[in-house]
Protein backbone atom coordinates (compact mmCIF):
# COMPACT_ATOMS: atom_id res chain seq x y z
CA UNK A 1 0.00 0.00 0.00
CA UNK A 2 1.20 3.16 -0.72
CA UNK A 3 1.63 6.41 1.03
CA UNK A 4 -1.28 8.17 -0.57
CA UNK A 5 -3.66 5.52 0.36
CA UNK A 6 -2.50 5.10 3.72
CA UNK A 7 -2.74 9.31 4.17
CA UNK A 8 -6.41 8.15 2.68
CA UNK A 9 -7.46 5.80 5.01
CA UNK A 10 -5.78 7.67 7.71
CA UNK A 11 -9.12 9.57 8.24
CA UNK A 12 -11.09 6.77 7.40
CA UNK A 13 -9.51 4.85 10.39
CA UNK A 14 -9.74 7.85 12.64
CA UNK A 15 -13.71 8.07 11.80
CA UNK A 16 -14.28 4.80 12.18
CA UNK A 17 -12.18 4.72 15.72
CA UNK A 18 -14.22 7.61 16.98
CA UNK A 19 -17.99 6.23 15.87
CA UNK A 20 -15.93 3.43 17.93
CA UNK A 21 -15.02 5.20 20.80
CA UNK A 22 -18.27 7.19 20.46
CA UNK A 23 -20.36 3.84 20.11
CA UNK A 24 -18.45 2.55 23.40
CA UNK A 25 -19.30 5.59 24.89
CA UNK A 26 -22.45 5.60 24.43
CA UNK A 27 -22.67 1.65 25.36
CA UNK A 28 -21.14 2.44 28.38
CA UNK A 29 -23.71 5.43 29.02
CA UNK A 30 -26.94 2.76 28.10
CA UNK A 31 -25.12 -0.05 30.80
CA UNK A 32 -25.09 2.64 33.59
CA UNK A 33 -28.80 3.71 33.06
CA UNK A 34 -29.83 0.06 33.12
CA UNK A 35 -27.63 -0.84 36.29
CA UNK A 36 -28.69 2.51 37.55
CA UNK A 37 -32.66 1.41 36.71
CA UNK A 38 -31.64 -1.67 37.85
CA UNK A 39 -29.99 -0.29 41.40
CA UNK A 40 -33.41 1.86 41.91
CA UNK A 41 -35.79 -1.14 41.04
CA UNK A 42 -33.90 -3.43 43.46
CA UNK A 43 -33.93 -0.42 46.06
CA UNK A 44 -37.54 0.05 45.49
CA UNK A 45 -38.22 -3.46 45.79
CA UNK A 46 -36.08 -3.33 49.08
CA UNK A 47 -37.92 -0.21 50.40
CA UNK A 48 -41.51 -1.98 49.27
CA UNK A 49 -39.80 -5.04 51.27
CA UNK A 50 -39.29 -3.04 54.46
CA UNK A 51 -42.32 -1.13 54.26
CA UNK A 52 -44.30 -4.77 54.15
CA UNK A 53 -42.09 -5.76 56.44
CA UNK A 54 -42.64 -3.03 58.39
CA UNK A 55 -45.78 -2.93 58.47
CA UNK A 56 -46.39 -7.08 59.26
CA UNK A 57 -44.16 -6.04 62.38
CA UNK A 58 -46.93 -3.21 63.44
CA UNK A 59 -49.67 -5.55 62.31
CA UNK A 60 -48.22 -8.37 64.36
CA UNK A 61 -47.28 -5.99 67.46
CA UNK A 62 -51.09 -4.71 67.31
CA UNK A 63 -52.29 -8.36 66.79
CA UNK A 64 -49.70 -9.91 70.30
CA UNK A 65 -51.37 -6.24 72.23
CA UNK A 66 -54.93 -7.40 70.80
CA UNK A 67 -54.21 -10.96 71.81
CA UNK A 68 -52.38 -9.86 75.36
CA UNK A 69 -55.48 -7.51 76.31
CA UNK A 70 -57.99 -11.06 75.13
CA UNK A 71 -55.80 -12.96 77.58
CA UNK A 72 -56.13 -10.04 80.42
CA UNK A 73 -59.56 -9.77 79.67
CA UNK A 74 -59.92 -13.72 79.52
CA UNK A 75 -57.79 -13.98 83.00
CA UNK A 76 -59.78 -11.27 84.54
CA UNK A 77 -63.08 -12.86 83.37
CA UNK A 78 -61.85 -16.39 84.79
CA UNK A 79 -60.87 -14.34 88.31
CA UNK A 80 -64.45 -12.77 88.10
CA UNK A 81 -65.79 -16.98 87.50
CA UNK A 82 -63.86 -17.75 90.23
CA UNK A 83 -65.11 -15.30 92.77
CA UNK A 84 -68.70 -16.14 91.69
CA UNK A 85 -68.63 -19.51 91.84
CA UNK A 86 -67.08 -19.14 95.58
CA UNK A 87 -69.78 -16.73 96.51
CA UNK A 88 -72.56 -19.18 94.93
CA UNK A 89 -70.55 -22.00 97.09
CA UNK A 90 -70.47 -19.92 99.89
CA UNK A 91 -74.40 -19.34 99.36
CA UNK A 92 -74.93 -23.07 98.98
CA UNK A 93 -72.96 -23.62 102.40
CA UNK A 94 -75.23 -20.57 104.14
CA UNK A 95 -78.10 -22.33 101.83
CA UNK A 96 -77.54 -25.62 103.39
CA UNK A 97 -77.03 -24.45 107.12
CA UNK A 98 -80.06 -22.63 106.97
CA UNK A 99 -81.98 -25.25 105.50
CA UNK A 100 -80.40 -27.50 108.43
CA UNK A 101 -81.34 -24.81 111.01
CA UNK A 102 -85.24 -24.47 109.90
CA UNK A 103 -85.18 -28.37 110.11
CA UNK A 104 -83.74 -28.43 113.31
CA UNK A 105 -86.46 -25.79 114.78
CA UNK A 106 -89.19 -27.85 112.56
CA UNK A 107 -87.82 -30.83 114.70
CA UNK A 108 -88.02 -28.99 118.17
CA UNK A 109 -91.26 -27.41 117.21
CA UNK A 110 -92.87 -31.10 116.63
CA UNK A 111 -91.27 -32.14 119.51
CA UNK A 112 -92.48 -29.64 121.87
CA UNK A 113 -95.94 -29.83 120.41
CA UNK A 114 -95.66 -33.19 120.92
CA UNK A 115 -94.21 -32.91 124.34
CA UNK A 116 -97.26 -30.12 125.00
CA UNK A 117 -99.69 -32.67 123.75
CA UNK A 118 -98.61 -36.08 125.34
CA UNK A 119 -99.23 -33.99 128.67
CA UNK A 120 -103.01 -33.97 127.59
CA UNK A 121 -103.20 -37.51 125.75
CA UNK A 122 -104.24 -39.94 128.15
CA UNK A 123 -101.14 -42.76 129.15
CA UNK A 124 -101.04 -46.43 131.02
CA UNK A 125 -100.66 -46.60 134.85
CA UNK A 126 -100.85 -48.44 137.38
CA UNK A 127 -102.07 -47.97 140.78
CA UNK A 128 -102.26 -50.61 143.83
CA UNK A 129 -101.54 -53.41 141.32
CA UNK A 130 -104.23 -52.06 138.10
CA UNK A 131 -103.33 -50.81 134.89
CA UNK A 132 -105.48 -48.88 133.35
CA UNK A 133 -105.35 -45.81 131.26
CA UNK A 134 -105.55 -41.82 132.90
CA UNK A 135 -104.89 -38.67 131.70
CA UNK A 136 -102.20 -36.58 132.78
CA UNK A 137 -104.03 -34.54 135.12
CA UNK A 138 -105.55 -37.30 136.71
CA UNK A 139 -102.30 -38.79 137.57
CA UNK A 140 -101.24 -35.27 139.04
CA UNK A 141 -104.58 -34.33 140.91
CA UNK A 142 -104.46 -38.37 142.55
CA UNK A 143 -100.55 -37.91 143.40
CA UNK A 144 -100.78 -34.26 144.83
CA UNK A 145 -104.06 -35.52 146.78
CA UNK A 146 -102.08 -38.88 148.03
CA UNK A 147 -98.68 -36.71 148.81
CA UNK A 148 -101.41 -34.18 150.73
CA UNK A 149 -102.11 -37.07 152.69
CA UNK A 150 -98.92 -38.65 153.36
CA UNK A 151 -97.77 -35.33 154.90
CA UNK A 152 -100.80 -35.73 157.46
CA UNK A 153 -102.84 -33.04 156.64
CA UNK A 154 -105.93 -34.93 156.53
CA UNK A 155 -108.77 -32.08 155.60
CA UNK A 156 -107.08 -30.71 153.01
CA UNK A 157 -106.51 -34.62 151.66
CA UNK A 158 -109.85 -34.98 152.19
CA UNK A 159 -110.89 -32.49 150.15
CA UNK A 160 -108.44 -33.12 147.90
CA UNK A 161 -109.88 -36.70 147.44
CA UNK A 162 -113.25 -35.64 147.24
CA UNK A 163 -112.80 -33.31 144.48
CA UNK A 164 -110.71 -36.07 142.78
CA UNK A 165 -114.43 -38.48 142.73
CA UNK A 166 -116.07 -35.68 141.64
CA UNK A 167 -113.66 -34.71 138.94
CA UNK A 168 -112.98 -38.00 137.39
CA UNK A 169 -115.91 -40.15 138.60
CA UNK A 170 -115.52 -43.28 136.29
CA UNK A 171 -111.17 -43.05 136.65
CA UNK A 172 -109.37 -45.83 137.32
CA UNK A 173 -107.99 -44.19 140.55
CA UNK A 174 -111.49 -44.47 142.02
CA UNK A 175 -110.88 -47.42 143.98
CA UNK A 176 -107.60 -46.23 145.40
CA UNK A 177 -109.21 -42.78 145.83
CA UNK A 178 -112.20 -43.74 148.08
CA UNK A 179 -109.80 -46.07 149.96
CA UNK A 180 -107.44 -43.11 150.98
CA UNK A 181 -110.21 -40.67 151.46
CA UNK A 182 -111.72 -43.10 154.06
CA UNK A 183 -108.42 -43.09 155.81
CA UNK A 184 -108.15 -39.02 156.12
CA UNK A 185 -111.54 -39.03 157.34
CA UNK A 186 -111.04 -41.92 159.84
CA UNK A 187 -107.76 -39.89 160.74
CA UNK A 188 -110.11 -36.89 161.24
CA UNK A 189 -112.63 -39.09 163.09
CA UNK A 190 -115.22 -38.94 160.64
CA UNK A 191 -116.27 -42.46 161.04
CA UNK A 192 -119.52 -42.44 159.60
CA UNK A 193 -118.52 -40.68 155.56
CA UNK A 194 -115.19 -43.08 155.97
CA UNK A 195 -117.12 -45.60 156.18
CA UNK A 196 -119.57 -44.96 153.50
CA UNK A 197 -116.73 -44.40 151.39
CA UNK A 198 -114.50 -47.43 152.24
CA UNK A 199 -118.32 -49.89 151.33
CA UNK A 200 -117.98 -48.24 147.76
CA UNK A 201 -115.19 -49.69 147.62
CA UNK A 202 -115.92 -52.98 147.73
CA UNK A 203 -119.31 -52.19 145.71
CA UNK A 204 -117.28 -51.02 142.78
CA UNK A 205 -114.23 -53.30 143.37
CA UNK A 206 -114.91 -56.48 145.51
CA UNK A 207 -111.44 -57.75 143.84
CA UNK A 208 -109.66 -54.79 144.76
CA UNK A 209 -105.70 -55.24 146.52
CA UNK A 210 -107.44 -52.60 149.13
CA UNK A 211 -110.66 -54.44 149.55
CA UNK A 212 -109.48 -56.20 152.43
CA UNK A 213 -107.98 -53.58 154.04
CA UNK A 214 -111.25 -51.75 153.69
CA UNK A 215 -113.50 -54.08 155.53
CA UNK A 216 -110.82 -53.83 157.94
CA UNK A 217 -111.07 -50.32 158.11
CA UNK A 218 -114.78 -50.51 158.61
CA UNK A 219 -115.03 -53.01 161.27
CA UNK A 220 -112.49 -50.48 162.92
CA UNK A 221 -115.20 -47.25 162.51
CA UNK A 222 -117.69 -49.17 163.69
CA UNK A 223 -116.01 -49.97 167.05
CA UNK A 224 -115.06 -46.14 167.75
CA UNK A 225 -118.56 -45.90 166.67
CA UNK A 226 -119.60 -48.54 169.59
CA UNK A 227 -121.40 -50.45 166.97
CA UNK A 228 -119.94 -53.84 168.03
CA UNK A 229 -122.62 -56.11 166.55
CA UNK A 230 -122.53 -54.57 162.94
CA UNK A 231 -118.44 -54.57 163.66
CA UNK A 232 -118.42 -58.49 164.31
CA UNK A 233 -120.64 -59.03 161.61
CA UNK A 234 -118.37 -57.50 159.30
CA UNK A 235 -115.30 -58.88 160.38
CA UNK A 236 -116.79 -62.30 160.35
CA UNK A 237 -117.57 -61.30 156.61
CA UNK A 238 -113.88 -60.11 155.83
CA UNK A 239 -112.71 -63.28 157.17
CA UNK A 240 -115.04 -65.30 154.94
CA UNK A 241 -114.65 -63.47 152.14
CA UNK A 242 -110.51 -62.83 152.26
CA UNK A 243 -109.14 -65.67 154.10
CA UNK A 244 -105.90 -65.27 152.86
CA UNK A 245 -105.43 -61.75 153.53
CA UNK A 246 -103.67 -60.52 156.28
CA UNK A 247 -106.60 -58.03 157.44
CA UNK A 248 -108.18 -61.46 157.80
CA UNK A 249 -105.83 -62.56 160.31
CA UNK A 250 -105.97 -58.99 162.00
CA UNK A 251 -110.17 -60.01 162.01
CA UNK A 252 -110.06 -62.95 163.61
CA UNK A 253 -107.24 -61.59 166.36
CA UNK A 254 -110.08 -58.63 167.03
CA UNK A 255 -113.14 -61.50 166.89
CA UNK A 256 -111.55 -63.26 169.93
CA UNK A 257 -111.48 -60.43 171.53
CA UNK A 258 -115.18 -58.72 171.13
CA UNK A 259 -118.02 -59.55 173.53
Amino acid sequence: MTSTSLLFLRPVFLFLTACLVALNAQAGILEDDEARRAILELRQRADASQSRFTEDIRKAGEENAQLRRSVLELSNQLETLRAELARLRGQDEQLARDVADVQKRQKDMAQGVEDRMRKFEPGKVNADGREFVASPAEVRDFDAALATLRKGEFAAAQTAFVDFDRRYPESGYKPSALFWLGNAQYALRNYREAVSNFKSLLAVAPDHVRAPEAALSIANCQLELKDTKSARKTLEDLVKVYPQSEAASVAKDRLTKIR
